[in-house]
Formats: C-alpha cells, structure tokens, sequence
C-alpha cells in the first residue's frame, strides 16, 4: 500500500484516491516480471494487492484496514509463500496510527510465519523505524531523486528475495541476512536533498560502492518525509547482509556522512518568495521560465487546491493584459475544483464565464478565487484529472481540472492546447522539477509559497516528532550513530 500523506494538509485520502490491482494484472505492473524476464522464471509470482494513490493527506482507518484485511486474507488462502516482496512507499499516514508501514509489514509476518523472507521496496522519502526494519528481511529504497531509479529499486528488492530464497553450491539458500540499521536525527525537504546536487549526490553515489563490498547485499539511505508528524520522522540507514562487522560498518559511516553535511544541504534551485521569483522570471530573457508553487505540491501531498499563488497572479500587472496588447504570457498549473470545473465543460470553449475555485479542501492560505475569462479548451476524459478546462484571464491561461492532476510532461499541456515552451512563465505546482519539465525549464526558481507541504518546515508546527532533530533542536552533542544489529 504506498501513498505520501502530509499531516498538515486538511485533505483525506479515501477509497476514492487508491488505484487497486490484483492478480496477474499486479505481476504485470512489474516490467522485471514480464514473461520472459529473467524473474519471471525464477519463481511463481502471486499478485496479492496494491493499492497506490498520488500522495495526498491522511488515509481513514477504514480504508486503510480494508487493504491490510485483504492482504492478510489473500496471503493466508494462497500460501504458503517462501517469500513476500512489498511495494511501500514509506510515508503513509493513516489516522488513529504512528507508524503504519510497521504494523502492516508485522501483520504479513503474522500470516506467513518466521519461515517466509519479507523484502521491502521503498521511495527513500519513506521513513524506516526501528520496528519497520525489524520487520524485514531485506530492505531497500530508491538511490535517485527526482525517482528516476524507481522501477531499478523494485527489481533490486524482488532480485534480492529470490536470491536469498535460492539454493547455493551446498544445496542450503542463504537464507535471511543480518541488517544494521541507524536512526540519523536529521528530517529535510526532498527539495534540499536532490541528488541532482551536493551533497545529497555525493552520499548517494557511496551507496552502490558499499553495495559491492564483500559480505554486503544491499545499502540504503532514507530522507524521510518532512510533511507529517510522527516520531518515526527522520533520515536512517540501512545495510543488509551477511558479515555484521562490515555492514555496521558502513551503515555507521553512511549514517555520520549524512550527518555531517546536514548544514550544507541546500534547495534543488534558487529559491525565494512569490514576488522575488516571479520578478526574476519577468526580467529573464529564459524562456519558458518556471516557478513552482512548491507550498501546496500534490505529489508530495498538498491538496492542490490551495489559491494563494494563483490569486496573486490573477493580481499581477504583468499578465494583465493579452499579448496582442502587449501583456505577457503564463500558465497556471493547476487548481482542481470539481464543482467549477463542471460548469466552465458546460460552458464550452469559446465562451466566457466567471467562476468561484479553489480552496474547497485547503482554505488555509487564501479562500477561493474568482475567475473571469474566456474558456480555450475543455477535456473530459483526462484518466487523472477528469474534466480539464483552460480559462484565459489576460494572458494567464489557468488549468482548471475535476481532480486532483500533477503536471510533470510537456504533453500534459500540449494535450489541452498550451505551448509551455512559447510562454513566458510557466507556475507548477511541484517542488524539485521532474526530469520532463526539468529539460524543458530554460530557467526556474523554487517559490516559497504556502500550503500543506511548506518548505519552510519550522512554520509548520511539527509536535510528535521524536526529539531531538535537526534543524528543530540544537544539538549541544553529538548524537548516538552507532549501528542496531536487527
């Protein structure tokens, strides 16, 4: 079950928000399990359940019970199994626990028994508590972000299980390997951590090197996840293998690296408020130039439906005006409003319309917006977002969509009439920029907005954290790095 849930964002991941798949259609998620990939053949592969959702708020605990009790159900009937491998992401929250990823990866154990290995694939945004890594056999996670590895680190998760499972030279399987695991009391923004840049991409290219050393299966570092509040909240590492020696090892040194640079970690891209950014985007000659509106990002669980940069764009002389009057040209993407967005596909392109969006789940920041312009272009039939409406209002073209959509391609605006690339500034609301948009941007700035995933952390509020961490606290010491044999 993998969704990021923010904490501070009002919005409540139901039934609604989950994409679930069974059967030989979940083996077929899996290109490493297609028919005639090497791992294909190396077992009998049961799709049990997935249920993964764009991150979002908290999950009820009706929901989130309902899959755990199918899981349970459908690994009990089926078995047994020599092997489990689960597809988490790390960083759910569901309401009414604290660690979730715990107790579901417990509840497995519970059904399977001590004999079943249990490996465990996760985003590194995820958080590892001692309980989780207790809990699994192997553990892994993704070594790039922006997640281009995502897929790799999935493979490396089931490779591994199956390779623990099959019988050596002697006849005996290797078995379950020990892991060394240590808690690191730093929590950063995936926005600070890119391994795009120092020092993130330096921690990160040690990982496959300690990977490769003699009595080492696999190594793994966690940011964690900065937008929920939970004592389980912070950085760990983990390294999986047989020779405990070398293992704690180097999850000692991975562990006191990533400590060591926890002042030198630094936003993805210039970063700064709305006017600042959006002043250095109108005197660039870069075209397009790109602000994300990082304070409300649905991929790393805002509700998306935040007003607070849109309302002031509406505001901003600069977009005014149509081109053809001499304005200047940008898009705004996207304000989900499904109410809204109904009425402006009834409309129809061509007609003008003024309508009341936005802030329905996260009124926070700024009530809803008034939009009064002319509709371009209406979708009905996005698989994300639903109904999809463009409304120009001066030269601003603001994405209206049913649901919630995040807009990471250049087709997801090509395939509603926009040119992102003939437009001065292009407002996402993201954090780091996905590779797509990343290649696109010929310059961009990281807006400080905010919104349920704020990158300014210290003005969120955080209370459940377990402390001390950093940057919260103070540290008059340093901490406790040493390395728990699990």
């Amino acid at each position: 079950m993998a969704i990021e849930s923010s904490t501070f964002s009002p919005h409540r991941s139901g039934w609604e928000a989950f994409t679930l798949l069974r059967g030989n259609e979940l083996v077929r998620r899996y290109p490493f399990l297609w028919d005639g990939a090497p791992l294909r053949r190396t077992a009998e592969w049961v799709g049990v359940l997935r249920a993964g959702a764009l991150p979002g708020g908290a999950v009820p605990a009706d929901v989130y019970e309902g899959v755990r009790t199918e899981i349970l159900t459908v690994l009990d009937a089926e078995g047994p199994f020599d092997g489990v491998f689960l597809d988490l992401h790390g960083a759910m929250t569901v309401l009414g626990y604290t660690d979730v990823e715990a107790d579901l990866v417990a509840e497995v154990r519970a059904v399977v028994g001590p004999g079943c290995l249990l490996s465990t694939s996760m985003d590194l945004h995820g958080n590892v508590s001692r309980e989780l890594a207790a809990a699994s056999d192997l553990l892994t996670c993704y070594r790039m972000a922006p997640h281009e590895d995502a897929d790799e680190s999935r493979e490396r998760a089931a490779a591994n299980l199956v390779a623990r499972l099959t019988p050596g030279p002697d006849g005996v399987p290797p078995g379950r390997p020990h892991k060394a695991w240590v808690s690191v009391p730093v929590l950063l923004p995936g926005e600070k951590t890119s391994t795009r840049l120092e020092p993130a991409k330096g921690i990160y290219a040690e990982v496959p090197r300690v990977e490769a050393l003699d009595g080492v299966l696999d190594a793994a570092v966690w940011v964690g996840y900065a937008w929920a509040d939970e004592p389980r909240c912070r950085a760990a590492v983990v390294v999986t293998g047989d020779d405990e020696a070398v293992i704690s090892r180097e999850a000692e040194r991975l562990a006191r690296r990533y400590w060591d640079a926890r002042d030198d970690f630094a936003f993805v891209a210039p970063a700064g408020s709305y006017d600042e950014c959006v002043a250095v985007a109108l005197a660039s000659d870069a075209r397009p130039f790109l602000l994300s509106d990082s304070g409300d990002n649905p991929t790393a669980g805002g509700a998306g439906d935040v007003t607070w940069t849109l309302a002031r764009l509406l505001d901003e002389p600069a977009f005014a005006a149509p081109p053809e009057a001499g304005g200047r040209t940008a898009i705004y993407a996207s304000l989900p409003d499904a109410g809204a967005a109904a009425r402006v596909a009834a409309a129809g392109p061509g007609a003008t319309v003024e309508v009341e969006a936005g802030a329905r789940v996260d009124d926070g920041p700024h009530g809803p917006v008034t939009l009064r312009g002319v509709v371009e272009h209406v979708r009905t039939d996005d698989p994300v977002g639903g109904i999809v409406a463009v409304i120009a209002v001066g030269g601003l073209r603001v994405i209206l969509t049913e649901r919630r959509k995040p807009y990471h391609s250049e087709s997801d605006f090509t395939s509603i009439g926009l040119d992102p690339r003939g437009t001065d500034v292009v407002v996402v609301k993201i954090g780091y920029l996905e590779p797509e948009l990343y290649d696109l941007a010929e310059d961009w700035m990281l807006m400080l907005t905010p919104g349920g995933v704020d990158q300014d952390l210290l003005r969120l509020g955080h209370k459940n954290l377990a402390r001390p961490v950093y940057p919260f606290d103070a540290f008059d010491e340093e901490p406790d790095l040493r390395a728990a044999l699990l």
